[in-house]
């Protein structure tokens, strides 16, 4: 059937100004006609989206989500779908359902990105039929998706794969030079299969879940750089892309990261990294690090972007389920005690609350989170009276050190206190800065991931109000056609897929937005309910007014604030959009 959207404001995604147009969209899903008037001569038998006083913008693209498990469970992924998102990259921070086996996968995956271990290992166990990357991508064709996705071979996965999970996490053992040879290929088959490239991951504060190698570091964070360099060379070859973690908190491996993207025999390496972002802890640091993103980019011809969210990086936790804590050792000892009671003893045991004391208030230690008890604030709890105040303000009621009041709350209530921070990005100015950067690639969602403790599913949505905001204001720091470009085809031609535009051959990922309900609503929290999850609530941000429509592979996949159908029964409307690499 033909749609037409009729009587928007089109913005193409390659940052030209805007026209009022009518777009129409074929029965073969692609725009077969964009212009003032378009499709007057329509048969009657056509779908109409009045997109009057709204934009009309390519489906945005989120270029970071840990979507690998929920695909499995609930393949619409309405979460991101119902803001706009066409388009998810699957497989980051060296984590992907590629290859392997799924107690190793499950307990690679679930504690690091904070997904229960309970619901994913028996799911892979019943659904893991594939063997190659090749399998896997078609696999991933076969379920009824709703956004489009793009994946990455994560190289924990590959690494535990060829080497054995437990030689992959020992830090004695370095891959033989046939193991060695056996993940250049097995990243030559993901990259043939469609994948985009190589993701890795050096943070040492990401941790393996299960019983067998609980705490210790993911695979990839064991690597010697030599082992990287030869994936990248890999990448560099085909043309594909290399993500990467740097240590966040040493942050030694920027610099080698940044060389490694700079051009060899005249090919660069498209390097992403993470992130751009102005840390309490780290005052100035992205200006630094985009000034020398600049140099290498224009100077040595490298192609390195950073990772960007344009929206304050806040958290929400249960207890001290955060991977913040994973950053020093008396964290990591907490967190490695699944059972509440344990734990509380042992956050109740002087000799812990030292260490835990001495390790949290280290000045010298590198940190990622800044540990201000005077920000965090309560947000619920056993004892309503805590809520809304900080630790800072109980712990002076208490008379008490504010971190005597945090530990005690902590063996009191465990997971009952849910409390918040803002991590980074606080200041407004700051990160208009950071979203106008030429470096920085907005995304960083971790959607799927952290389900308790992030709500960035909307990320495009809260870009768009700060641009329109500022501009509204008299105070522009971009144009709107300028933010369009950056979540959609600017992010599609560093991945080199087919995706972000909008014109006459594209295929029709495309948002109805109406501008006047980016209004403050679309920051209010919920816990929503987790299709497969059992009784688990993952927190989100929502605002159903904000999105009129979306359309994928030219079909309506949500109108009106809901899907257009039950997805999961009727249809598929995404697809496993392959590497221009492949």
């Amino acid at each position: 059937m033909t749609t037409i959207i009729r009587n928007g404001t089109v913005y193409d995604g390659t940052g030209s100004a805007p026209v009022r147009a009518d777009v129409v969209v074929g029965d073969d899903g692609t725009i077969v006609e964009i212009g003032p008037g378009a499709g007057a001569d329509a048969e009657a038998d056509v779908e109409v989206v009045d997109a009057e006083g709204c934009w009309v913008t390519p489906g945005f693209i989120d270029i970071h989500t840990h979507y690998d498990a929920e695909l499995e469970l609930h393949p619409q992924l309405s979460e991101s779908l119902r803001h706009g998102v066409t388009t998810t990259l699957i497989g980051s921070c060296g984590l992907s359902l590629v290859v392997g086996d799924p107690e190793d996968l499950a307990d690679t995956f679930c504690r690091v990105e904070g997904i229960p271990r309970d619901t994913v290992l028996p799911l892979l166990e019943q659904v893991v039929d594939w063997t190659t990357p090749g399998e896997y991508v078609d696999h991933l064709r076969s379920l009824p998706l709703g956004p489009n996705v793009v994946g990455m071979l994560g190289h924990s996965t590959a690494r535990s794969h060829v080497m054995g999970l437990g030689r992959s996490l020992d830090a004695d053992v370095k891959p033989t030079e046939t193991e060695m040879g056996e993940m250049c290929r097995l990243l030559d088959e993901s990259i043939d299969a469609g994948l985009l490239g190589l993701s890795v991951n050096l943070l040492p504060w990401d941790k393996m879940g299960g019983d067998r190698y609980r705490s210790r570091p993911t695979p990839s964070v064991f690597a010697k750089f030599a082992e990287y360099r030869a994936l990248a060379e890999v990448c560099r070859r085909r043309d594909a892309v290399f993500q990467a973690i740097p240590d966040l908190q040493s942050r030694w491996s920027i610099a080698p990261l940044l060389d490694l993207g700079r051009s060899r025999q005249g090919r660069p390496l498209r390097t992403s990294l993470l992130t751009l972002m102005d840390s309490p802890v780290a005052k100035g640091v992205w200006k630094a690090v985009g000034a020398a993103t600049n140099l290498y980019n224009d100077r040595l011809g490298a192609h390195v972007r950073f990772q960007a969210l344009p929206t304050p990086f806040d958290l929400y936790t249960d207890g001290i389920e955060n991977p913040v804590f994973e950053e020093f050792g008396a964290g990591t000892q907490a967190l490695h005690l699944e059972d509440a009671d344990a734990r509380s003893q042992l956050m109740a045991a002087p000799v812990y609350r030292e260490m835990f004391r001495k390790q949290w208030s280290n000045k010298i230690a590198p940190r990622a989170y800044h540990r201000r008890l005077h920000e965090a604030r309560v947000v619920s709890c056993p004892d309503p009276g805590l809520a809304g105040r900080t630790f800072a303000e109980i712990a002076e009621e208490r008379g008490q050190d504010p971190l005597d009041t945090f530990l005690d709350l902590q063996v009191e209530y465990g997971n009952d206190l849910r409390w918040y921070s803002v991590v980074a990005n606080g200041n407004p100015e700051v990160v208009e800065q950071i979203m106008a950067h030429p470096a920085a690639m907005i995304g960083f969602s971790d959607a799927g991931a952290h389900l308790r403790n992030m709500a960035f599913y909307n990320f495009p949505l809260r870009m768009l109000k700060r641009v329109r905001d500022a501009e509204l204001a008299g105070r522009p720091f971009m144009p709107i056609e300028q933010a369009v470009h950056k979540l959609t085809a600017d992010i599609a031609d560093f991945h080199r897929i087919d995706a972000g535009r909008l014109h006459v051959g594209a295929r029709a990922d495309l948002v109805v937005i109406d501008p006047e309900r980016l209004d403050d609503s679309i920051e209010e929290i919920h816990e929503a309910e987790m299709p497969g999850f059992g009784d688990l609530r993952r927190l989100v941000r929502r605002n159903d007014d904000t999105v009129r429509a979306v359309m994928v592979n030219g079909n309506v996949a949500w109108s009106g604030g809901t899907p257009a159908d039950d997805l999961g029964e009727a249809r598929r409307y995404g697809t496993v959009l392959p590497s221009a690499a492949a």
